[in-house]
């Protein structure tokens, strides 16, 4: 794997730290990345995303989803099981895992499901009024006053 110096990025640019945060944040997390639990991101709409993580084997009260800093952190710990139990084989992994996705500015967690194995995230990107778009109507110089009367100079 190569390794990137992202140092001019930073030199010759103003306001963009976040870009340049979030290419050494993806850069330095792909060598030795977890891959459990597995993940979907899927495009729902225009402005909406659903993740899906695999949980099986975990109830809603061990999972935890949390939004900090535009960072959305989702977390199973299980239960210490008090009784012994015997696997001749254990396949279903149920190890406590943390997984980390970083989300856009002005992308919002709308609500979250449990079901059949599956934790599911609604994400919609909700962009303030004062952000959006707006066309500015251009007014023509040559338009005149209806109310105006015409003058002659008297000398």
């Amino acid at each position: 794997m190569r390794n990137f110096d992202l140092t001019p990025l930073y030199r010759a640019t103003v306001g963009f730290d976040q870009i340049a945060d979030l290419m050494d944040r993806a850069l330095a997390n792909e060598v030795g990345q977890n891959t459990y639990p597995p993940y979907n991101i899927e495009k729902t709409a225009d402005d909406a995303w659903q993740i899906s993580v695999a949980v099986a084997g975990f109830s809603e009260d061990e999972l935890a989803i949390e939004l900090k800093d535009r960072a959305l952190l989702v977390t199973g710990r299980k239960a210490d099981e008090t009784a012994e139990r015997n696997f001749l084989h254990r396949g279903i992994a149920t190890r406590a895992f943390e997984r980390r996705f970083q989300l856009a500015d002005h992308v919002k967690v709308t609500g979250a499901t449990h079901e059949n194995g599956m934790l599911n995230i609604d994400l919609v990107r909700e962009v303030p009024e004062a952000l959006k778009p707006r066309r500015i109507e251009i007014a023509s110089s040559a338009k005149t006053d209806a109310n105006l009367v015409d003058a002659k100079s008297v000398n």
